[in-house]
């Protein structure tokens, strides 16, 4: 069974490893029913969606019909107004067929016109305090894409009292000086604080290019079990913080069972022999 730890202040201890539901955005029920045994196999407790993942809550909502309190469900809207965020809010909750979720997140809140205006007077913000008002949530995150995605959240939390994060992390992203000096300030902030910090591609190798795509994730994943193993173990060996799974469910089982395995962080050795090898390159450029 895979690990559990607190996240953050909730009080909820969820598995390391957290369900990236955009694996359900494309697949049939039949399909999203067999995921569901799978997370159950190695003890998955979190799921983490957003409104913008196809069909994805879709998928999820008869789990949730039977099997809600075994959970903890996050989702996301890309709304920026108040009105808008609240209808998508609430088209979720239809969508996932509950009457409430444990966390709802601004999703890629980066670019700085469109800061202003979640964070502002007549925002998403203010729609989503309302809803964890209303009950309709406990906890409110916000999560971002790209390299300014730790200055952007650090910007956030010194405006709102946020419950979780969301970004980017893997050793090409260690590499980059500001990325990494920027993420570790984040960290620490979100430590001080008691703020959930959750990861995205971790398991990325790199840009397609003109490569033929042979997974559903936007960027080239790395396949074999064991360059999987040494990426997520090279995350979950950092602590306290989640690794968030790829958006393909023929990867799941993969980095499910590297993060079973519970190896210990691999040495920065290892890790430069698995970038040079599978020429490791950045996804972000800006």
């Amino acid at each position: 069974m895979i690990r559990r730890q607190p996240f953050g202040r909730t009080g909820h201890d969820s598995s390391a490893t957290i369900f990236g539901a955009a694996a359900l955005g494309q697949v049939t029920q039949k399909v999203a029913d067999e995921t569901l045994k799978l997370l159950d196999r190695y003890g998955v407790n979190h799921i983490d969606v957003a409104a913008s993942y196809g069909d994805a809550e879709l998928r999820i909502g008869p789990w949730m019909e039977k099997r809600r309190k075994d959970f903890f469900l996050a989702t996301k809207t890309g709304m920026r107004t108040y009105a808008e965020a609240k209808e998508e809010f609430s088209k979720s909750l239809n969508r996932l067929k509950v009457k409430g979720v444990d966390l709802i997140q601004l999703h890629n809140l980066t670019h700085p016109e469109e800061w202003e205006t979640a964070m502002g007077g007549d925002g998403a913000l203010k729609a989503l305090t309302e809803a964890r008002e209303q009950g309709l949530t406990r906890f409110i995150g916000v999560t971002g894409h790209g390299l300014f995605a730790p200055a952007m959240h650090m910007r956030s939390l010194k405006r709102f009292d946020f419950d979780s994060v969301l970004l980017p992390w893997n050793y090409v992203l260690h590499g980059d000086e500001r990325y990494r000096r920027e993420f570790n300030s984040l960290l620490g902030m979100c430590g001080d604080r008691g703020v959930a910090v959750q990861t995205i591609k971790s398991i990325t190798r790199g840009p397609w290019g003109e490569k033929r795509h042979t997974a559903e994730t936007w960027y080239e994943p790395f396949e074999a079990q064991g360059d999987i193993g040494l990426a997520v173990s090279w995350i979950l060996g950092q602590g306290t913080i989640f690794l968030n799974t790829a958006s393909d469910v023929r990867l799941l089982p993969k980095v499910l069972e590297a993060a079973n395995i519970n190896a210990p962080k691999p040495s920065d050795e290892e890790m430069e022999e698995l970038s040079k090898r599978t020429h490791m390159s950045r996804l972000f450029v800006s």
